[in-house]
């Protein structure tokens, strides 16, 4: 819980704050970001107070969704923020079948997780925080067929959703640790592997040996954290957070050029869109020479 007496002497005066706890993670912004001020990399504060219903809202679904609840309220709002809680998984606007799950977890360090609804059965991509609220809703929207993990840092609670919906969890085999040895399925390799006609596994090394990307018939792509949007709305990489190798992701990244796509919805970082599968494809070979320059 959020401390009042620990709150960040920069937040907006009034009910919503940021304390102390707070782990730079970026939650809050994507969730509402009219309210929480901060670069995608600093500590976050409460910008302006919520002057609507719709952005008390938003403000109590980042409360929600903060993976370490250094969000608080000085106001009682037990049901409020309940119903925040049961607006995740949330469409997302500018595209159909894609939903933030929110519930961020503290394991993975706030990584974004997502739902993707398909006819063909559900798939989550990678683990959000247990919450009975989420699977309640997931089980509404149809279950969950797969729950595709990305790389080993943002598994969080996966054997507990594993559990709970019955679905079946991916991997790729080098990304496997002693908390996801009991996965159903594991990837090997370096080639792609389709999980359903529709539907492409995409091995990508660099960040850790075995991440991987998922990218769906209507040019979503789930990157982990290979790849992201910046606050300027470009796509990103970082060798500072590259655990493995960065030459690799390199190469990986160039791989990337072959896969049409649109969106990119990443674990951390900022979803990425283009008008169109060529600008995406400009965008990624513009990413590509500025980290081969730094090779």
């Amino acid at each position: 819980m959020a401390l009042f007496a620990h709150r960040l002497s920069s937040n907006a005066p009034g009910d919503l704050f940021v304390d102390a706890s707070c782990i730079a993670c970026d939650t809050c912004r994507r969730v509402a970001p009219h309210l929480f001020g901060g670069g995608p990399e600093d500590q976050a504060f409460v910008a302006r107070q919520p002057s609507t219903a719709d952005e008390e809202r938003r403000g109590l679904m980042a409360l929600v969704a903060c993976p370490v609840a250094a969000i608080g309220t000085s106001l009682r709002r037990g049901r409020d923020v309940a119903l925040a809680a049961g607006a995740f998984p949330e469409p997302v606007a500018y595209t159909e079948g894609v939903y933030a799950c929110g519930f961020a977890s503290r394991a993975s360090f706030g990584a974004s997780s997502w739902f993707l609804r398909r006819r063909e059965g559900n798939v989550l991509v990678d683990s959000p925080r247990f919450a009975p609220s989420l699977v309640a809703r997931l089980k509404e929207m149809g279950g969950v067929r797969l729950l595709f993990l990305t790389h080993r840092d943002d598994v969080a609670d996966h054997a507990r959703y594993a559990e709970a919906l019955g679905c079946e969890r991916i991997l790729h085999l080098a990304d496997v640790t002693a908390a996801t040895c009991d996965v159903e399925r594991t990837l090997e390799g370096s080639r792609p592997v389709a999980l359903a006609e529709d539907l492409l596994a995409v091995p990508v090394p660099g960040h850790t040996r075995g991440s991987s990307v998922l990218l769906d018939g209507a040019g979503h792509l789930f990157s982990g954290d290979h790849l992201w949007g910046d606050a300027g709305g470009r796509l990103a990489a970082s060798r500072s957070v590259c655990w493995y190798d960065f030459s690799e992701q390199v190469r990986s990244m160039e791989r990337l050029l072959e896969y049409p796509f649109r969106f990119v919805f990443p674990g951390h970082g900022r979803p990425f869109r283009a008008a169109s599968p060529a600008k995406a494809r400009r965008e990624l070979s513009a990413l590509v020479a500025r980290m081969r320059s730094e090779i």
